[in-house]
């Protein structure tokens, strides 16, 4: 008797839940039908069919499958969405709401981690960049590094959430990374203690030795990455290079994973008229289509000539203020084609917390360029070996380092800024000569 009426209370849980998947399912495919008779949809891509396909696959391995502690409605579906949403790209993914919240820490500059950003690229996670001052970098990882495994897990066949999840959490935790650096073919176990990453947007900004600029004031500006307050520290920087005497300015993006549009483009206003565009996005849907232009205010500075410093990790926000800058010839670019990463993903929070990222447009520089897989390319290569970063990496993560031995490695190890500083030194040179012929036609 007893038993009997457990199972009857089993049925009635399960009819209930029943009814509700169906109640919800019946609301989805409702908005279908309408959807598909307005676009006129055929029968080979009925949502109606597919989502009862969907449903009935649900409730057989609810029915069935060997290991019921798997089979429930949540971990069914939430595997489910991450594999629809990692199937379409790789900057395409469903996050928790754990997962959600730390994405919105990410942009406010404070999370635990190694610091590495990281994005699918070959099927395998990649290291866009490894953020200055944090374990990954002072270790010497590298942009481009591929992560072959962690903790010893093959990451062939994990999703990028997944593997971003294992490399972030409390911080003095232990992680190992087994690499493989395609540009020497070395694979290497790195072991890595987590921190909390406290991400500085704004570094280094000083007027350069006169050993390596000559009689020229040359100011000098590391940009990490774009996040909420990057743009006052720039526009405070930059107030007091300009009270130092700064008559051209290099600013270094190399190894600036991106950050935030709006951020970005509020950057590309500190040297920019007002009203520039800066970067258009173009999609499926005309709502995706829009311009991104500085605002109708401009601090005033004077048009000092500038160069962009960029390599192989600059990614997303930084691949749109160098694109806009060498468009509208506002600066030369010097370094290495960066990363290619110009699609745009819009962030949709859903009732229980957890959210979907998936991608609706792709960046266009102002001369319609696109970014996606391309990347930005400099208007002057310079390479720079594997020896060359690695010693300058030390030297930006390094601290308390003398004047004489950052310049000296500076002149060693570091080409593309050197030439950055011929560039600008050329310029000014020529803008001296011009200036007297100028006056004397006037006259």
């Amino acid at each position: 008797m007893v038993q009997s009426f457990l199972i009857l209370v089993r049925n009635m849980r399960r009819l209930v839940v029943m009814l509700s998947l169906a109640c919800w399912l019946l609301g989805v495919l409702s908005g279908l039908r309408a959807q598909e008779a307005q676009q006129g949809k055929n029968e080979e891509d009925n949502g109606y069919s597919q989502i009862s396909i969907f449903a009935k696959t649900i409730e057989l391995i609810r029915q069935d499958y060997v290991d019921g502690s798997k089979t429930s409605y949540h971990d069914l579906i939430t595997a489910a969405m991450k594999g629809m949403l990692s199937s379409l790209d790789p900057h395409s993914q469903f996050m928790d709401p754990d997962d959600f919240r730390d994405m919105q820490e990410d942009t406010r500059s404070r999370f635990n981690g190694l610091g590495i950003e990281v994005s699918m690229k070959n099927g395998l996670p990649t290291v866009v960049t490894a953020m200055e001052d944090t374990p990954a970098a002072r270790a010497g990882i590298l942009s481009g590094d591929q992560i072959l495994k962690i903790n010893g897990a093959s990451t062939e066949r994990m999703d990028l959430q997944d593997a971003i999840n294992i490399l972030r959490g409390p911080a003095g935790r232990r992680v190992t990374l087994t690499l493989l650096r395609p540009s020497t073919k070395e694979i290497k176990d790195y072991t890595l203690d987590r921190a909390e990453i406290k991400v500085r947007s704004v570094k280094g900004a000083r007027l350069l030795d006169e050993e390596l600029t000559g009689p020229f004031r040359i100011g000098y500006v590391r940009l990490i990455q774009f996040n909420e307050p990057t743009a006052e520290e720039l526009s405070k920087a930059l107030d007091e290079l300009q009270k130092a005497g700064m008559q051209a300015l290099i600013l270094d993006l190399r190894n600036n994973p991106g950050g935030l549009l709006n951020s970005a483009v509020d950057v590309c206003a500190q040297f920019l008229p007002p009203r520039s565009k800066v970067v258009s996005t173009q999609g499926r849907m005309a709502s995706q289509q829009h311009d991104y232009s500085t605002s109708g205010a401009k601090k005033d500075r004077p048009n000092f000539p500038m160069a962009l410093l960029i390599n192989e990790g600059s990614a997303s926000g930084a691949e749109i203020v160098a694109g806009a800058l060498k468009d509208l010839h506002r600066a030369i670019l010097v370094g290495e084609t960066t990363f290619g990463k110009g699609s745009v993903q819009n962030v949709m929070q859903l009732p229980d917390g957890s959210a979907v990222r998936f991608t609706t447009a792709k960046y266009y520089t102002p001369s319609r360029q696109v970014i996606q897989g391309n990347g930005v390319a400099p208007n002057i290569r310079v390479a720079v070996t594997a020896e060359q970063e690695r010693a300058l990496f030390a030297l930006r993560n390094a601290e308390n380092v003398k004047p004489e031995d950052e310049k000296n490695i500076i002149k060693t190890k570091d080409p593309q800024l050197l030439r950055a500083i011929d560039a600008l030194k050329g310029l000014m040179i020529y803008a001296q000569q011009s200036a007297p012929k100028a006056e004397a036609v006037k006259k």
